[in-house]
């Protein structure tokens, strides 16, 4: 495997041609950040020559990819020490493991030097996701939960009260009374993409509160369990039936434009999506959503968490001036910077406690600010899994072969979304992936 690594890392660098993190640019030092590619990164990116001008001298590279060529990248050059990179895009999937490993830089020593920095204004889930024996390794730039969008105005004209907190099965139903394919609105917008941060993250969720496990207390897989089938069943006839145009291939982004575009009655997604679906700029639907909880089916609730953060790997040379780029990115200040540049929906959500005291932030999010708190106070396996596991993680499998193993059971589900194989097939075979991985860990504790 640490061949392997080596090999994806010095591939990556050299088709980016990527000069090396903490290298000597025109007229200084050149910074460079990998970065997953979204609407609230290129805002970041758009706003650079603001941290620029106050660090003369130090030159910005952003290195932005999809989702899943990303964490391919960044995965693959910090296992490997390939030190092309100063600061690093990762979540609470890999900030915990990658510091256990070694991989990343302790930023608490960081966070105390830095005056007014406040690392007790991040929301407490949040910043202990991102921690590793109590010390942070990566710091968030927006954390999430999951919840529902949905049209008012469509479910008034039909004369559906959506609930504060409805079941799959109310979701189902109403996507189907919604379901106007001659008009091109699809009922309902899931993820279909393979990717084990794509398809897996809602449809995990929804297996969670359908008493799925991935695996059982002992690592015995359980992909071929009848709680898992029903929730493979449920998610895959959902999009089929009443889901977007090529379901199969749509992600956070593709859904977040179809939905914006007035093409789906509801969408289930990160709560993020909000700097989607109110910006006035690009979406036809402001004004008319309406944010509701995480559908569930057995348990309490079952929104995910997830944070995406900025880390220096250990490699990295340049790492004050990566850490300097990363206070600036996710401080308070920041927060205000984005509402008074592109408005106040654009504002990365869910990190600092601070940022929803913000009279103009409070006004802008009060449709969505609450249920956002709200899905990530609740994101627990406590409250959103019906069966005792052994791993850590909501949305995800939290080891590190889940990135593996996770990829590989999405583009089962992926192939099942688009009629090229049966639910049944994909998830025997999905199963055969999961006893590899649990074998390994029932030999570790035998």
């Amino acid at each position: 495997m640490r061949k392997l690594l080596c090999l994806l890392a010095a591939t990556a660098l050299f088709v980016t041609g990527c000069a090396g993190a903490g290298s000597l640019g025109d007229g200084g030092r050149t910074l460079v950040v990998a970065i997953v590619s979204n609407a609230q990164m290129k805002d970041a990116i758009s706003l650079k020559g603001e941290f620029e001008k106050n660090h003369p001298g130090v030159n910005l590279k952003f290195v932005t990819l999809p989702e899943n060529e990303a964490r391919a990248k960044i995965t693959a050059s910090t296992a490997t020490g390939g030190g092309e990179f100063d600061v690093v895009m990762i979540s609470n999937y890999e900030a915990p493991q990658w510091a256990a490993n070694g991989w990343l830089e302790n930023l608490e020593p960081h966070m105390k030097a830095t005056p007014g920095y406040d690392e007790a204004d991040f929301i407490p889930s949040i910043r202990e996701s991102l921690s590793y024996q109590n010390q942070m390794y990566a710091v968030p730039f927006y954390g999430e939960s999951s919840f529902v969008v949905y049209r008012k105005d469509l479910f008034e004209k039909a004369g559906i009260p959506m609930p504060a907190h409805p079941t799959w099965e109310q979701i189902a139903e109403y996507a189907a009374k919604l379901d106007d394919k001659q008009n091109g609105v699809a009922g309902i917008c899931l993820r279909g993409k393979p990717g084990w941060g794509e398809s897996l993250a809602p449809f995990t969720t929804m297996a969670n509160t359908f008493g799925a496990q991935w695996f059982d207390k002992d690592w015995n897989a359980k992909l071929n369990s009848p709680e898992f089938a029903k929730a493979a069943n449920f998610y895959v006839n959902l999009l089929r039936e009443h889901g977007e145009v090529g379901a199969s291939s749509a992600g956070f982004t593709e859904c977040g434009t179809r939905y914006a575009q007035g093409q789906a009655a509801m969408w289930y997604d990160a709560t993020s999506m909000t700097g989607t679906t109110e910006d006035p700029s690009t979406s036809h639907v402001v004004g008319k959503n309406g944010y509701v909880a995480a559908p569930v089916d057995k348990t309490q609730a079952s929104g995910w968490l997830y944070a995406w953060s900025l880390a220096i790997p250990k490699a990295a040379k340049a790492k004050d001036d990566a850490w300097d780029f990363m206070a600036w990115m996710t401080d308070k200040a920041y927060a205000k910077k984005v509402g008074e540049t592109y408005g106040w929906n654009r504002v990365p959500p869910g990190t600092r406690k601070s940022t929803y005291e913000i009279p103009q932030y409070k006004e802008a999010a009060k449709t969505y600010a609450q249920p956002t708190l709200d899905g990530i106070a609740n994101a627990n396996q406590q409250k959103t899994m019906v069966q005792p596991v052994p791993y850590p993680g909501i949305q995800f499998v939290g080891i590190p072969e889940f990135q593996d193993l996770g990829t590989r059971v999405s583009q089962q589900l992926s192939a099942a979304i688009a009629g090229q194989t049966s639910v049944a097939d994909a998830l025997a075979q999905s199963q055969k992936y999961a006893e590899t991985v649990g074998k390994s860990y029932q030999e570790v504790a035998g």
